[in-house]
């Protein structure tokens, strides 16, 4: 079986980054994984603070996809580790996401985003899913302890 998930209020919306779950990094409280990642794109500017402190995941959002902004020159190498770095730390500092994820067993995890064809499967499901990937990652993990 396949867990399609989207939407941070359907079954599956924890694993959003889009889900209200803030995260501790680098001694810093994000309201969002989404919140982190953005702001990744930034690190070191005031950008960065900009997107921490955005009022929702879906403005972190857009001001992370900002091409105004200048991105960290090594983002498209970076931006994998990035994300992994925020789902470990989301599915370790809330035992009931671990639990969840932990729940959802050898099942496919896929990132039904239409418009996302990196991080989620697109609108024809031939995306690349790396959402999907790094969650079974991080799964994978939490389940061998490592």
């Amino acid at each position: 079986m396949t867990i399609y998930f989207y939407r941070e209020r359907d079954a599956y919306g924890f694993l959003s980054n889009f889900s209200a779950h803030g995260v501790t990094l680098k001694g810093r409280y994000w309201p969002t994984t989404e919140h982190y990642f953005q702001a990744m794109k930034f690190e070191g500017t005031p950008h960065e603070e900009e997107v921490r402190a955005a009022p929702s995941p879906k403005r972190a959002k857009e001001l992370g996809g900002d091409r105004a902004r200048p991105r960290r020159p090594d983002w498209d190498s970076a931006r994998d580790g990035v994300m992994k770095e925020a789902l470990r730390a989301k599915f370790t500092q809330h035992q009931d996401l671990r639990d969840a994820l932990l729940a959802t067993g050898d099942e496919t995890l896929v990132e039904d985003a239409p418009r996302d064809f990196y991080w989620g499967c697109g609108r024809d499901r031939t995306g690349k899913n790396r959402l999907g990937a790094l969650l079974m990652e991080v799964r994978k993990e939490l389940r061998e302890g490592t």
